[in-house]
């Protein structure tokens, strides 16, 4: 596998606006584990043949695609269903985020995964990068965007691991309060330092890394 950047946070965090400009001002290719969890269920794949032959044909459209909502409605109140799924899916997706991973031609990769700290993937990563917001700014910003009460973000945001939890498996930080303002100084900045941790594994593959200076 590629040098592999692991690129997490929370919730309104700004994953995929700070996974875009890596790729948009440096051309560095991206995993996505959301993305890689709908491929895994498109129809003809074992995953949602799986699924069909466990919970049944009402979790299918008219087109033969999951619906996702009558599998969410399924799971949302029964623990033993959900964790079912969880171990059916987590390690069909992993295989394919390495098999993904394998394809990667750029020098070092972005392997972005929301729960990456809550389903310890830490090992998929040679480093961990966090894009971190206060959690005031989270719970503006999600009730804006999906435009649901305070009280589900606060649902949504004790289900993941809390800012300190995640910021002690951070090899590098990204503030993301202010948006895109001053995101691409960070982002440079961290692309220079990524291309000569990727220079000198290369020279010397048993070297460790060294966290950028805050």
């Amino acid at each position: 596998m590629p040098y592999t950047i692991g690129l997490t946070g929370g919730i309104a965090s700004g994953k995929t606006t700070v996974a875009n400009l890596f790729q948009q001002h440096y051309n560095i290719d991206i995993v996505d584990a959301d993305v890689v969890a709908r491929e895994v269920v498109q129809p003809g794949t074992i995953g949602l043949e799986k699924i069909v032959k466990h919970f049944g044909k009402s979790v299918l459209k008219a087109n033969g695609e999951l619906n996702r909502e009558a599998l969410r409605s399924l799971i949302f109140t029964d623990k033993n269903e959900k964790a079912w799924l969880n171990n059916l899916l987590h390690p069909i997706i992993r295989h394919k985020m390495k098999q993904d991973l394998d394809k990667i031609t750029t020098p070092y990769a972005l392997l972005v995964v929301p729960l990456l700290v809550e389903n310890q993937l830490q090992s998929m990563t040679d480093r961990i990068l966090v894009v971190d917001v206060s959690t005031e700014v989270q719970i503006e910003r999600t009730m804006k965007r999906d435009n649901v009460s305070k009280g589900q973000v606060e649902s949504i945001l004790s289900a993941q691991a809390d800012r300190v939890e995640r910021l002690q498996f951070a090899d590098d930080i990204i503030q993301n309060d202010n948006g895109s303002i001053e995101l691409l100084a960070q982002i440079s900045k961290l692309h220079q330092h990524y291309m000569t941790l990727c220079q000198d594994r290369k020279k010397n593959p048993s070297k460790g890394d060294d966290k950028v200076a805050e």
